[in-house]
């Protein structure tokens, strides 16, 4: 079980579907225990069921499926990982491991499987990526733009202002997309500008909304909402079903394209945007890992690094002494010219 093995579906084109009797026996139970006892979200669940059809396809490929998945050893896995490295990048890699890292350890308790057949299987590193995020000037512009659309005609006021909430939401408020997708009005109050939000693993905390983004939904509640009770969604399309996430991307995506602003960002960014601003102005890291809704504290210092170059980069337009060796090297090759 150690050769090294290719991929399962190289040269016979269309991938194969996972045999019904598959996932009703491995897959299904799985699931339940990560939606019901877990609380995953639905994002989450998808991703690992794709984790494990591909997992599946490769052990089918190398004929190891048939022994059993308990036969599964640890140089095995690496091979499994080696292989995986060809297809998708490290980042999506880590993610499908983690994926099966959880099914293995469901089934060890459930007496299926008497080990991790990936216990000490090294994955490549990931590469440290900064978070993109908008400055404080391009957010600016892009909230300007459901006015601008409004006002010559493109779409109507309902539409606009609805828009104009959810980016004001998203980045005053520092909600993910699903939370605001399935934010109602039952759990806004309008007295403090909090709103209690369900985050990922059906963790609740506590949201302030900000004077501006409370102001957006005041209004919209007020001149534009048919629907305002508990359960009514605060965000809702023309025909009054929830604004779906697929929607808010679509529609983020159009502004981004008015203002002029990469259209690779996505309403996550605007996330990113909502710590990275808190922590340039001196919020406590402790105070934005609550308010964004990290279990570690670690995922939360990822926005630190962003801070410390913007911090570097003020310090160096305004400290005197950086003007002082900025206005030295500027005599030096002056000098080194011939300049005097």
């Amino acid at each position: 079980m150690s050769a090294a093995v290719p991929p399962a579906t190289e040269g016979s084109g269309r991938r194969p579907d996972v045999p019904s009797e598959v996932v009703a026996e491995w897959w299904l139970p799985f699931a339940g225990f990560l939606a019901e006892e877990r609380r995953y979200s639905g994002y989450t669940v998808r991703n690992y069921r794709q984790a494990f059809e591909d997992f599946y396809r490769w052990l089918q490929g190398a004929d190891l499926w048939s022994r059993g998945l308990d036969a599964l050893d640890s140089r095995t896995m690496r091979d499994f990982v080696i292989e995986a490295q060809r297809r998708f990048d490290r980042r999506t890699l880590h993610n499908h491991v983690s994926g099966l890292r959880a099914f293995f350890k469901y089934w060890m308790r459930h007496g299926r499987l008497r080990r991790d057949p990936l216990l000490g299987v090294p994955l490549p590193k990931l590469e440290k990526r900064l978070p993109k995020f908008l400055t404080e000037e391009q957010m600016k512009l892009l909230l300007t733009g459901p006015q601008k659309l409004i006002d010559a005609g493109e779409i109507d006021a309902a539409t606009g202002w609805r828009d104009r909430l959810a980016m004001e939401l998203l980045y005053g408020a520092g909600l993910r997309v699903s939370e605001l997708a399935g934010l109602t009005y039952g759990t806004v109050d309008f007295e403090t500008g909090v709103a209690r939000v369900i985050g990922k693993g059906r963790k609740e905390r506590l949201c302030p909304l900000g004077r501006v983004a409370l102001a957006v939904l005041v209004k919209v509640r007020d001149e534009f909402a048919k629907r305002t009770a508990p359960a009514s969604p605060v965000l809702v399309n023309a025909d009054g079903r929830p604004t779906p996430v697929r929607d808010i991307q679509r529609m983020l995506k159009r502004y981004l394209a008015l203002a002029g602003l990469p259209l690779d960002l996505t309403p996550h960014k605007l996330r990113h945007s909502y710590a990275t601003h808190l922590l340039n102005a001196g919020a406590d890291l402790r105070l934005v890992q609550e308010l964004l809704g990290h279990s570690q504290l670690a995922t939360t210092q990822v926005y630190t690094h962003v801070s410390v170059a913007r911090l570097k980069e003020i310090y160096a337009k305004a400290h005197p002494r950086a003007q002082v060796d900025r206005s030295r090297r500027r005599s030096s090759r002056r000098k080194e010219a011939g300049g005097g």
